[in-house]
């Protein structure tokens, strides 16, 4: 049987944990500018994707492009047009770090787990040198999907950094142009309102 000051205590945080949940979900509420963001990141993703799915790829592997410009276009969609734009160069540093990696690499090695961990390991030295060591994780993510794509498809393994860097490129192209449109037009939509 439990004391009166264990269910006191249990009693105090379902009470806790009730106030939490209602705070939570009174915040809960969405501004028009919320709501541009959403549909400007929505289309953009699926734009990207669409664009590195159907115009750019010839086989089915190559759906790996469109995730991965996707996730660049995701990625690079902050905010504010300036917060994307920083966004967009932190991304391309970083996956030309890991492209400037893994493209030699792959022109003289197969890809092996031990060859990815000395990349990676690389990545992040250069990162450091380049003080730039809030971006040793794209280097790194990067490194590792080239890696295990090149182990996976093996065959032209050296073109999957020049695929990623161009996935990337469009990827974040996109994100910034979408930014840039949503908050243009969200501007706009203020601006009619206050006549």
């Amino acid at each position: 049987m439990a004391s009166p000051e264990a269910d006191e205590a249990s009693v105090s945080a379902a009470i806790a944990k009730v106030r939490f949940m209602h705070e939570a979900i009174s915040r809960t509420s969405f501004a028009s500018r919320d709501v541009v963001d959403a549909v400007a990141m929505s289309i953009a993703c699926l734009m990207t994707y669409w664009l590195m799915t159907t115009r750019f790829v010839d086989t089915p592997t190559d759906f790996l492009g469109g995730m991965w410009a996707a996730i660049a276009t995701a990625f690079v969609f902050r905010e504010t047009s300036s917060a994307s734009l920083l966004a967009a160069m932190e991304r391309l540093i970083g996956t030309f770090v890991s492209f400037a990696l893994c493209l030699p690499y792959l022109w003289m090695f197969p890809s092996t787990p031990v060859g990815m961990a000395v990349l990676l390991g690389m990545g992040t030295m250069v990162m450091v040198l380049l003080k730039r060591r809030n971006d040793i994780i794209t280097t790194a993510i990067t490194t590792i999907v080239v890696m295990v794509v090149a182990a996976i498809s093996p065959r032209d393994a050296w073109q999957q950094p020049l695929l990623r860097l161009f996935d990337t490129v469009v990827g974040t192209a996109v994100g910034v142009s979408f930014r840039w449109i949503g908050s243009s037009f969200f501007r706009s939509l203020n601006r009619t309102r206050a006549r």
